[in-house]
């Protein structure tokens, strides 16, 4: 469930992943702006704490002379002696209502802010738990009171009311003002409070506050920040945009030059890149114009010399045709009267005769070689029943299989195996197939497995001989290529037998392909596409046999299935001469095995690159010998 949420959330953004991982002018240019994007914020963040920290400085000092003002008029109102009708009664307080004096005194200090700041005034201690007891009797300043509909209890931070109450001196701290009802749905607002422990007409203690709203420094301080965003964002996009100017300099040249080689990979050798100025993308410029010439020159003699080698090796065929058909009639000649001859004679005519046969093969795999390279190879391809190709194939390698005294297996047959093939070259390549098995079996069984499933036909071949070693899996296709160069034939052969024989697969758009261990034999494997020009995806055999080695040590690891005949010939058995057309009793259809499909770890042959086009550097240790009209036999010298 977690991984189908996964790919569900990364299904969206792959386009993205992909365009940010093929365009580096895009990542340039996102680097660019995010590295802009963070110098500008700390910019930002720096110069708006700079301004802050200046006004909010500039607001505190003007904020203390404000109020020392303020509470050094207050004091001195208090301390006035009180006259009533112009004689002085400094010492009658009769007539004196701290109260009302409050009030008139909150008023009059309001009044001379011009809304810049508002006064409250609060009783000693109030709202802190340490209210004064009530000993200078009931004229003593009761209660909250404050200018501007200001709620001086909720305005006033418990902090510093405590700190007044505490200590003498001014006591500042920042707060927020909140208003009462009468002052209708007005927000509460940032503002700097300024407390003093003052003394009233009637020498009772009170506490005089200042609360300086900072609205306008919070307007110039969104000011700043407005104008610093909107700079900062200018700037991010100016250096984007010259980012993106700057690597389009750059990355312009290197995608033309990423064009012109693939277009020079599709073999449009002409392309050039165009040069102007003489900066550093200039000499890129002629340097990869020099090498695409370079290249093309190499390649031009490359193609000049392979096709005077693939001309040399038909001409000297198609020449070499004439005088061997003469000296064929005269080895028939005299291979018919070496009766008469004494015994070395008539063995060097024997000998003469069967190397003349070599001889031909060779020149015949030779011309169907050259076809190949040349691009003439035609497929005639139809409808064919693949056993009965394999049971004709099975009926010429009889006698081979007589004389070695192998017997040859063949596991699915009991269904039609239908595809779209040339009847002609498939036969040669399984002819090649089963005359190597055959030669080098050891005198063991020989087993021919047909099955089909999806797309895709199979015929392997499994043999129980002296086996591949590590590496000649692939080798084995090269071209005159032997595993053993001191190992004579015994069968003829002229090393172009497996080598043509991958080229039919290719040319049906299929796969040949071969396994093997060292003493436990080899399986090779033909795969066709049912339909010509289908795609293959896996064939329905898997390449390497259910018998070797490794697939008996996981299969004893895991404990045994079930009872069954082991698949491994350990010995060969006491049996009658070959039937043609044997299969083993009993034997059933071989389903397609899933393991064989996509993703098995199936190796395809490639196209060997250090093929010689003419001239043989050896002989092959898998090769096609002599065979029927166009074929050739097989044989290898392991």
């Amino acid at each position: 469930m977690l991984r189908l949420c996964v790919r569900l959330v990364r299904r969206p953004l792959l386009p993205a992943v992909r365009l940010w991982r093929r365009n580096i002018q895009l990542r340039v240019v996102a680097a660019t702006l995010l590295i802009s994007l963070a110098v500008v914020l700390a910019l930002g963040f720096v110069v708006i704490a700079q301004v802050s920290k200046g006004l909010l400085d500039a607001k505190e000092e003007a904020a203390q002379s404000q109020a020392a003002g303020g509470f050094a008029v207050a004091q001195e109102k208090a301390n006035t002696p009180y006259t009533v009708d112009g004689v002085d009664a400094s010492d009658n307080k009769v007539g004196r209502d701290a109260s009302t004096w409050m009030n008139s005194l909150v008023k009059q200090l309001a009044s001379g802010g011009q809304s810049a700041f508002e006064v409250a005034a609060l009783g000693a201690g109030t709202g802190t738990g340490e209210e004064q007891p009530p000993g200078r009797g009931a004229l003593g300043v009761r209660g909250a009171r404050a200018s501007g509909n200001v709620d001086p209890t909720a305005s006033v931070p418990l902090e510093l009311r405590r700190a007044v109450n505490h200590a003498t001196g001014a006591f500042k701290t920042f707060s927020l003002v909140r208003y009462t009802a009468g002052a209708g749905d007005k927000a509460p607002e940032p503002a700097l409070v300024v407390g003093k422990r003052l003394t009233d007409i009637n020498g009772d203690p009170y506490d005089l506050y200042y609360l300086f709203p900072l609205t306008q420094e919070e307007e110039s301080l969104n000011l700043v920040k407005v104008t610093i965003a909107t700079a900062g964002l200018f700037v991010v996009v100016l250096l984007g945009g010259i980012a993106w100017l700057v690597v389009r300099q750059v990355v312009t040249p290197v995608r033309m030059a990423a064009g012109i080689a693939e277009r020079l990979s599709a073999g449009r050798l002409q392309e050039r890149m165009k040069v102007t100025g003489e900066d550093d993308i200039a000499r890129l410029g002629e340097a990869f114009n020099k090498m695409a010439q370079n290249l093309q020159n190499k390649i031009q003699q490359l193609e000049d010399l392979s096709r005077l080698q693939r001309r040399f090796v038909s001409d000297v065929s198609h020449e070499l045709r004439t005088p061997l058909t003469t000296v064929r009639m005269a080895a028939d000649v005299i291979h018919d009267a070496r009766a008469d001859f004494d015994p070395i004679t008539a063995r060097s005519a024997e000998l003469l005769a069967g190397q003349l046969d070599r001889f031909e093969s060779l020149l015949a795999d030779l011309l169907e070689i050259s076809r190949f390279d040349a691009g003439a190879a035609a497929l005639e391809a139809e409808p064919i029943d693949l056993r009965d190709v394999v049971h004709r194939v099975i009926d010429a390698a009889e006698p081979l299989a007589e004389h070695k005294n192998t017997r040859i297996r063949v596991l699915g047959d009991t269904q039609p195996v239908i595809a779209e093939a040339d009847a002609r070259r498939v036969e040669r390549v399984l002819r090649n197939l089963v005359v190597n098995a055959v030669e080098h079996g050891e005198g063991r069984d020989v087993v021919v497995r047909l099955a089909s499933a999806g797309g895709a036909v199979a015929v392997a071949v499994r043999d129980y001989g002296v086996g591949l070693k590590p590496g000649e899996a692939t080798r084995v296709f090269n071209r005159f290529w032997r595993a053993d160069p001191a190992r004579a034939r015994t069968t003829g052969g002229t090393g172009l037998g497996l080598s043509i024989a991958v080229e039919d697969a290719r040319l049906h758009g299929g796969w040949l392909q071969a396994w093997g261990e060292p003493g436990g034999g080899s399986q090779f494997r033909l795969t066709l596409p049912r339909t010509a020009d289908e795609p293959l995806r896996g064939s329905p055999i898997p390449l390497e046999p259910e018998d070797s080695r490794a697939n008996r040590a996981r299969a004893a690891a895991e404990g045994p299935t079930g009872p069954g005949p082991s698949r491994e010939p350990a010995a060969r058995p006491a049996r009658s001469p070959i039937p043609p057309r044997s299969p083993v009793a009993g034997a059933m259809p071989v389903p397609a095995d899933p393991t064989a499909l996509p993703g098995n770890g199936a190796r395809v042959v490639t196209r060997p690159t250090e093929q010689a086009a003419g001239g043989a550097a050896g002989t092959a240790d898998r090769e096609g010998g002599a065979g029927g009209a166009g074929g050739t036999g097989g044989s290898h010298g392991r």
